[in-house]
């Protein structure tokens, strides 16, 4: 990380983290659309049941505590790679992949479950609506455990450059990013769903 860039090199990580920014404002556009949708959608059930019914506040409570320690983690692998502490960063990242894959694994059980008692997407607008925002969510997770896993390796194989760290860096908004986008759907999907 401490090799200095050259300044064609630094226009580049500078147009690159500007193109990221923009993809996470687009991806936020993407989310309030889902939400606002959801919103609309929420008391339509079609005489089938609503998140009062079918949510499960404690395992939800137990998927949103791991994504909350998943984000506290990420930001310790961070400021390990800040410190150039190659060995602690990966650790880091290890234990942010294992609490975010407990967490998907949880999402998916809960999908699972509501799509063998007969309540999957096509059972309602209400329910249509929650597998979109909830699914969609999912799928940001999976997507950002599969780039933790290679920002990890690439650490791993070449070690902390000032490139690799500013794709940890850029990983770790996104897990953020991630995190906040699921105290929204925790609090208006689930809390809100079961009052």
């Amino acid at each position: 990380m401490n090799e200095a860039l050259p300044a064609i090199g630094f226009q580049r990580q500078e147009r690159v983290a500007f193109g990221f920014w923009v993809y996470l404002m687009t991806d936020l556009i993407s989310f309030a659309a889902l939400f606002a949708a959801f919103s609309v959608l929420r008391g339509s059930t079609f005489g089938g049941p609503d998140g009062a019914d079918l949510f499960n506040l404690p395992f939800v409570f137990a998927e949103t505590m791991l994504l909350l320690v998943s984000s506290f983690t990420c930001g310790l692998a961070v400021l390990a790679a800040e410190q150039n502490k190659q060995p602690r960063a990966l650790i880091w990242l290890a234990v942010t992949f294992l609490l975010g894959g407990g967490f998907l694994a949880l999402e998916l059980n809960e999908f699972s479950r509501l799509v063998a008692e007969g309540n999957g997407p096509q059972r309602s607008a209400f329910l249509s609506a929650f597998f979109a925002l909830v699914g969609t969510h999912g799928l940001h997770i999976a997507v950002g455990l599969l780039w933790m896993a290679v920002v990890a390796l690439v650490i791993w194989r070449r070690g902390l450059s000032s490139k690799n760290f500013s794709n940890l860096l850029r990983l770790g908004l996104f897990w953020h990013f991630l995190d906040i986008v699921w105290i929204f759907i925790f609090t208006i999907v689930y809390l809100m769903g079961v009052l």
